[in-house]
């Protein structure tokens, strides 16, 4: 099934500064950032896997996968997913579409700590590369005003059904 970019990017356009309340809000419990880029992810590929543990859905707050709202739980599922749902694979920055996921790592550790989703891939440089995100919301904000120390682009090339 392919992935729908447009419907991605007009979700986050829609809800970076706002909450769309089917969702819970993680905003006070660590942040929000992965909880929107799954509702993001979601609105473009309109299926879940819901297989225990390693599946990426959401039902309710209590009721959810770690890979929709946890950084590297979110990685673990796009890279490695080969059944039902989004499929992504890392690439260089120039290779990035509207619709796609950029972690963000901030800290030293190997660990990522943000998922902003791509509204504009501009030319593929941190400074034409346009992003939405919740935690400290946003939308097109240049991938290049956020100061980390390391990324990982993440495209999405498939939608398993």
């Amino acid at each position: 099934m392919r992935y729908d970019r447009v419907r991605a990017v007009e979700y986050a356009n829609r809800w970076a500064y706002a909450r769309n309340p089917e969702f819970f809000d993680f905003s006070e419990l660590g942040g929000d950032c992965t909880n929107f880029a799954s509702q993001c992810l979601y609105a473009g590929s309109g299926v879940m896997n819901y297989t225990p543990v390693f599946g990426w859905y959401y039902i309710n707050a209590s009721n959810r996968t770690a890979s929709w709202t946890g950084v590297e739980f979110l990685y673990n599922f796009l890279i490695n997913n080969k059944g039902v749902g989004p499929q992504g694979e890392l690439v260089e920055l120039k290779r990035i579409m509207a619709g796609d996921i950029v972690q963000l790592k901030f800290k030293e550790g190997p660990d990522f700590n943000h998922s902003p989703v791509v509204v504009d891939a501009g030319d593929g440089t941190p400074e034409t590369v346009l992003v939405a995100a919740h935690s400290v919301d946003s939308n097109c904000r240049p991938l290049s005003s956020y100061v980390y120390r390391g990324i990982r682009p993440i495209h999405i090339y498939n939608v398993g059904t």
